[in-house]
């Protein structure tokens, strides 16, 4: 894990859900499988309605025409409360690993999608104090400094204040729960 962490933000609205993350259809892939990986990231967010992907104007793709069908040219996703509702499906973290997302900036998860986020090593999941889907637009340029807690939008020279990861900092780091059982002794080479 990256203490500071650049990228494009796509801002999404309260309760994404597991489905409009990555829709159900699309859990026949199999993630372990290379190149059915990949698929998982063509697909992610694509069960987003079309007037809330890519805020504040909606109807911008999360990829773009002309850009990477399977990589997201927009690598920290904004959402508001409640990110991750729904089904307790893995495959929503995963999908949004494989298209390149690296963080997820909300004001509060859904506990599942946290702790799979988390479990996996899959995207940084973070916390806001303040609400950011106002304040951000899709395609802002964005630094996230872990070690400082703070999200700078380098696009309109606002800085947040995030919340600390706290105890799940060192399973992110690790690369997800078993790389860090291994990492301390939990669990054999």
């Amino acid at each position: 894990m990256q203490s500071r962490i650049e990228g494009t933000a796509y801002v999404l609205g309260d309760n994404i859900d597991t489905d409009q993350i990555i829709p159900a259809q699309y859990l026949t892939y199999n993630p372990s499988i290379p190149a059915e990986f990949k698929m998982f990231g063509k697909f992610a967010l694509c069960g987003v309605p079309d007037d809330q992907a890519g805020l504040p104007k909606g109807h911008v793709p999360f990829h773009p025409p002309g850009a990477d069908e399977y990589v997201s040219p927009y690598t920290i996703i904004i959402g508001g409360k409640n990110f991750g509702c729904g089904s307790s499906r893995e495959h929503a973290p995963i999908a949004l690993a494989a298209a390149g997302v690296v963080a997820v900036v909300a004001e509060f998860y859904a506990r599942i999608f946290y702790r799979n986020a988390v479990n996996g090593g899959y995207v940084v999941p973070i916390e806001s104090k303040t609400r950011l889907i106002d304040t951000v637009c899709t395609g802002d340029k964005l630094v996230i400094d872990l070690e400082a807690k703070t999200l700078t939008n380098v696009t309109s020279g606002e800085v947040t204040e995030l919340l600390p990861l706290g105890e799940v900092g060192p399973i992110i780091e690790a690369g997800g729960l078993f790389a860090y059982a291994q990492k301390v002794g939990m669990l054999a080479k």
